[in-house]
């Protein structure tokens, strides 16, 4: 069976084509500048790439211009549409409305247009806009709706609630919901694989970091807490996103700044985080070059980042009640030494010591050990493949 997984943005629309048999990408590539001038698709399969310069007023056309890449005499993998058996789509925010990937039907996708909305406002109605597109051009076709959340549902009510009127909680649904959900899921099993262990014999945090950053304490394969919160805004700092804040400094800079609530709000996601502190980029590059010449707010920033999550790692393996794994993914997981090493510095205590070397070497884009030899506790750089979850969860599903 081939796979055709969306991430679908309010601009953009990404693809990838799995072969689920062996789990190879056939083709992948991305639609960019839906409904603005100048929109293209970089497509790649077959061993090409190429370019599509073509409006693409709505999703619809974007998704009939995936398709016909696909079908491509030169670059194409297909030779019919028939040969696609789902579509799994990205969402980010399923509330308790969605506690697993889910089959589209007219009931699912009226709740998912009608209650998850709010929930994450900058990405499931564009999810939802590239899965209309999807069932219109593919009418025949299955759809999948995969959460970012679902993964995180294993919470216990102890973790995912906040110290609000139970009854508001129930009203309202305002809790932790977790995001990163498919990230933290893979690197988390294929931690597991490395080690020879099955996943419910270990106790593994897992760090997301990238431009958004979550971190994940994993207890016998499940998910038991996490940093990010009702939205994406909360856990540590990120690159623009201030991360956990007083609720009462919220109002406090809205009243200082003249902003509105919703203001506030954009400013905490858009203006802070490591761009914030640093004044200088959101690029964990950039800081780290501009810590290097001396730059003391973009030593500050890195400072703040690593010394944030390692304050989670600690806590998450308190609450798990031991450690036996960390693990590093994403962009600035995967590529950036200088915050592995501040995140382990000063966990020798539970038995973390790195491997200098290991830690320094370049990314080949594998599974590493960077742990030394004497650690109790293993330290893995796991590259994540968040498309590969949505189609095996697609693929499970049927």
């Amino acid at each position: 069976m081939k796979i055709l997984v969306v991430n679908a943005g309010s601009s953009s629309l990404k693809y990838q084509l799995i072969d689920m048999e062996t789990e190879k990408v056939l083709a992948k590539g991305g639609c960019e500048r839906i409904g603005i001038p100048g929109s293209l698709l970089k497509a790649k399969g077959n061993g090409g790439e190429k370019i599509y310069n073509q409006d693409m007023p709505d999703h619809k056309v974007a998704i009939e211009l995936v398709l016909a890449a696909l079908l491509d005499k030169e670059i194409g993998v297909i030779k019919s549409m028939d040969e696609i058996g789902a579509v799994g789509h990205r969402v980010v925010a399923s509330g308790e409305y969605f506690k697993k990937t889910t089959l589209v039907t007219p009931e699912v996708l009226k709740t998912l247009e009608e209650k998850t909305f709010e929930l994450a406002p900058l990405h499931n109605p564009a999810a939802a806009t590239g899965l209309r597109a999807c069932m219109e051009v593919m009418p025949k076709t299955p759809m999948a709706l995969v959460f970012d959340t679902s993964f995180h549902a294993t919470m216990p009510e102890k973790a995912y609630l906040y110290g609000i009127d139970y009854d508001d909680y129930k009203k309202y649904g305002v809790r932790k919901y977790g995001f990163h959900g498919t990230s933290h899921k893979f690197v988390s099993s294929e931690a597991a694989k490395y080690l020879g262990k099955k996943p419910e014999e270990l106790k593994i945090v897992t760090c997301h970091l990238g431009n958004g950053s979550s971190i994940t304490a994993v207890d016998g394969g499940k998910c038991v807490d996490t940093s990010m919160g009702f939205t994406p805004l909360a856990g540590i700092l990120m690159g623009t996103r201030s991360g956990d804040i007083d609720a009462s400094a919220v109002e406090f800079l809205a009243r200082k700044k003249g902003m509105s609530h919703s203001e506030v709000v954009t400013y905490l996601n858009k203006k802070c985080g490591v761009a914030g502190i640093s004044g200088v980029s959101s690029d964990f590059r950039d800081l780290i070059a501009g810590a290097e010449k001396g730059n003391e707010r973009c030593a500050l920033a890195l400072d703040m980042f690593a010394y944030q999550t390692k304050k989670y790692v600690g806590s998450y393996a308190a609450a798990m009640g031991g450690l036996d794994c960390i693990v590093f993914t994403a962009g600035i997981g995967e590529n950036t030494p200088t915050v592995r090493a501040g995140v382990c510095d000063g966990l020798q205590f539970l038995g973390v010591e790195l491997d200098e070397k290991a830690n320094n070497a370049p990314n080949d884009g594998s599974i590493r050990e960077i742990s030394s030899k004497r650690s109790k506790v293993k330290v893995l750089i796991i590259p994540t493949n968040e498309e590969l979850v949505i189609a095996r969860e697609t693929a499970e599903l049927l």
